[in-house]
């Protein structure tokens, strides 16, 4: 071997490249673009709707239940449901916007 490779090598660089902290770093980025990316994207997309949300448009709660939004507060919101039913939610609750 030529003299800087002798020196990486009594060095221990060598074995940190191939070692344990390179492996953790490519999981985690293989782990951050596969899951948590893309849930913040799902996450600011339900936030910019539940911001827009307004009077009339027909939402989907967490819990299944389907309504028209009557009146917007600012945590909160009221859905009729389709037999006349008036109930108030918390704006988190929202699952989607059918407008």
């Amino acid at each position: 071997m030529t003299q800087p490779f002798q020196i990486l090598a009594q060095s221990g660089i060598s074995s940190f490249l191939g070692g344990p902290i390179p492996l953790m770093i490519a999981f985690f980025g293989i782990f951050y673009i596969l899951i948590i990316r893309p849930q913040q994207k799902r996450q600011k997309a339900i936030k910019n709707q539940i911001d827009a949300l307004k009077i009339n448009d027909k939402v989907v709660t967490i819990g299944g239940m389907h309504g028209t939004v009557l009146g917007i507060g600012e945590t909160t919101f009221t859905l009729k449901t389709e037999d006349g039913t008036r109930i108030e939610f918390d704006k988190s609750a929202i699952a989607r916007v059918d407008k």
